[in-house]
């Protein structure tokens, strides 16, 4: 079995900063592609910012300059830092990852359970 799970959100003052983690559980041999995504309460999922397993990186417009998105292959970790953060910024956080299991296995698409991210005063 593998999954992931998310971890480090909060509650946080307008401008503070958190840092979400992303753990990659099971038999898993590597992590490909993974992004980080975001729902609030009565939208729709959107993709906050990816990662390639080369370091690529990309970012939705509403947090370039506040996020970033890390990984650390030996550990199967990937990260989302947020600075600057706003009350638009409270959501539930996911993330997404395509994991290989071996050479010819791979889970794509692989979703966290969510850590939940609430910015207010």
């Amino acid at each position: 079995q593998v999954q992931l799970v998310e971890s480090g959100g909060g509650l946080v003052q307008p401008g503070g900063s958190l840092r979400l983690s992303c753990a990659a559980s099971g038999s898993i041999f590597k992590i490909y592609g993974m992004g980080w995504y975001r729902q609030a309460p009565g939208e729709q999922r959107e993709l906050v910012a990816s990662i390639t397993s080369g370091g690529s990186t990309n970012y939705a417009d509403s947090v370039k300059g506040r996020f970033t998105i890390s990984r650390d292959n030996a550990e199967k970790m990937v990260y989302l830092q947020m600075n600057s953060l706003k009350p638009e910024d409270t959501a539930a956080y996911y993330c997404n990852a395509d994991l290989v299991i071996t050479s010819t296995e791979i889970y794509r698409g692989v979703w966290g359970q969510g850590t939940l991210v609430t910015v207010s005063s």
